[in-house]
């Protein structure tokens, strides 16, 4: 299990990670990542990033029949 300062220092090292990503890397449950990220979000040390739907280059994300299940969520550090 990751602390937050190692999740601090992926996204360092990493430039933007997806919280998913994280997980994977630092062999840590996606929960305890999620929770470490809105901690350093409120403290306002890491940033949480949301593609727009027009960034999708297939245009596929209008007709997608899981709303808006295929937009990615970045986190970068402030």
């Amino acid at each position: 299990m990751a602390s937050m300062i190692e999740l601090r220092n992926m996204l360092a090292l990493q430039g933007r990670m997806e919280a998913q990503q994280l997980s994977r890397a630092l062999h840590t449950p996606q929960p305890m990542v999620d929770a470490m990220l809105m901690r350093m979000e409120a403290m306002g040390k890491a940033k949480r990033i949301a593609e727009e739907p027009s960034d999708c280059l297939s245009g596929s994300c209008k007709r997608c029949p899981e709303g808006k299940a295929c937009l990615r969520e970045w986190w970068v550090l402030q």
